[in-house]
């Protein structure tokens, strides 16, 4: 069987979506395997907030002002783990706006990079990916629409996917 690493994966939850929304969680699973998330205090000019997006990933603009993390201090520690490394996203179209968005006001250089996953999928990975994924999502009975366990159901489902892949190649 072949060896792979894991993708780093990066997923952001958000005020809604479209002009003036803005990141309010950071979730991100390293390439090792370990897992990261964080709230983030919005911006005094972050006020676009649709309660559809609170009604879906259930964290209130509230609790945002009182446990979130300052830009800066995310940025920072986004580029601390990931220096030179490449991350995907399972959104990218969304993903990287808010991302950028986040090193904009903090005033900070992203040191790495975030592309869209299914560039490193295989035929036979997308193929699989949907099903794979609720079948992870049914056994383990994640809560939906937090960053951080979006990231990891991201990676999980890669990972079971490369297996398969390779298990179903070895068996022709």
């Amino acid at each position: 069987m072949e060896q792979f690493s894991l993708p780093a994966i990066l997923d952001i939850e958000a005020s809604g979506f479209g002009k003036g929304s803005y990141p309010i969680e950071i979730g991100v699973m390293t390439e090792a395997g370990r897992q990261h998330s964080w709230l983030i205090r919005p911006e005094d000019d972050w006020v676009h907030w649709r309660e559809e997006a609170e009604a879906l990933h259930g964290i209130s603009r509230e609790k945002l002002l009182k446990e979130g993390l300052p830009t800066s201090e995310i940025a920072d520690k986004l580029n601390e783990l990931f220096e030179g490394q490449m991350l995907y996203s399972d959104g990218w179209g969304f993903d990287s706006g808010w991302l950028n968005l986040l090193y904009y006001v903090s005033g900070r250089k992203m040191f790495f990079k975030l592309d869209t996953l299914p560039k490193i999928l295989s035929e036979y990975q997308l193929e699989h990916w949907d099903q794979t994924k609720a079948e992870i999502e049914m056994h383990r009975e994640l809560p939906d629409h937090r960053a951080g366990i979006d990231a990891f159901l991201i990676q999980e489902t890669y990972k079971k996917t490369f297996v398969s892949e390779q298990i179903e190649n070895a068996d022709l």
